[in-house]
């Protein structure tokens, strides 16, 4: 019911309205959440060396930002499209893939607001497959796939089955993209230990095995939140140099272009920190 009182709220009143209550909400979010309030706590103050004070702001901002990009996807659903603007960087490096003959990969991740960004790129020859997440309430799921599917993307939501799996190979058999988030090891075997933020981390490399097996590109996109009405999509290729004279194993592939990815997202993070929406326990423990 509050979900759906907030696509009416926003049918009829300013975003900015919402903005000033969510400051309001966020120390008690943050007094009550502890374990996501630590978790970035210490984001900033291990992986950007800031002092105790300016790691409690920036928890706070960055509660507060994920609190906007929430409220964006609602004022999304409510028809309100026009709030945003929208500004493309590397949109030629899409559109080139999106008009070639094969199917390709794009790597997302938990950081800005991935999701408005399929509410607004559309590629029209190629459908995109969207790997999303099935514990959301129905009224999230309903006017998602609504505005997803309006955009010619598929919502693949994760099973426990595992039935997407076989979703994502016929995608990339047929020519068509599949997106999927690349920042999250969710217990998989398959996952690879990198270099993140001056520490270790393990990163899922199902995405990378699909793309070397299949032998299709990986574009990494981020979707960053810039002020109130705007945000930036970066859209980054994830390609290796392969020599004809040097020639490199399956494994050797898969690993390269997720070692690529994590430098593409360490990048956007030192950037936007504040956009960074992992609250969990990030790094191996036993590092350093």
């Amino acid at each position: 019911m509050g979900q759906r009182s907030l696509i009416a709220f926003f049918r009829f009143l300013d975003i900015r309205i919402g903005y000033f209550i969510l400051r309001l909400v966020i120390p008690f979010y943050m007094l009550f959440s502890r374990k996501g309030y630590k978790a970035m706590f210490y984001f900033f103050r291990k992986r950007f060396n800031c002092s105790i004070w300016q790691s409690f702001a920036k928890t706070y901002k960055n509660h507060f930002v994920f609190g906007q990009v929430i409220l964006d996807r609602f004022a999304v659903f409510a028809g309100r499209k026009d709030l945003f603007e929208i500004e493309i960087i590397g949109n030629e490096q899409f559109s080139r893939l999106a008009n070639g003959d094969k199917g390709f990969i794009i790597a997302s991740s938990h950081v800005g607001n991935f999701e408005i960004g399929g509410y607004f790129l559309r590629s029209e020859k190629k459908k995109i497959n969207a790997l999303v997440y099935s514990g959301e309430t129905k009224t999230v799921q309903e006017n998602r796939n609504k505005l997803l599917r309006s955009n010619n993307i598929n919502p693949l939501p994760v099973l426990d089955d595992m039935s997407h799996l076989f979703a994502i190979n016929a995608a990339l058999q047929n020519g068509e993209i599949v997106s999927a988030p690349c920042d999250r090891n969710l217990g998989s075997a398959k996952s690879l230990k990198c270099n993140f933020l001056n520490g270790k981390a393990c990163f899922p490399i199902g995405s990378f095995v699909l793309a070397a097996t299949f032998d299709v590109d990986v574009v990494a996109i981020f979707v960053m939140k810039e002020s109130t009405r705007k945000y930036t999509v970066y859209v980054k290729p994830i390609a290796i140099n392969e020599s004809p004279n040097v020639k490199i194993t399956k494994q050797q592939k898969i690993e390269s272009l997720a070692r690529l990815y994590v430098e593409e997202l360490e990048n956007i993070v030192k950037k936007y920190p504040e956009q960074w929406f992992n609250y969990f326990e990030f790094w191996d423990k036993n590092e350093n």
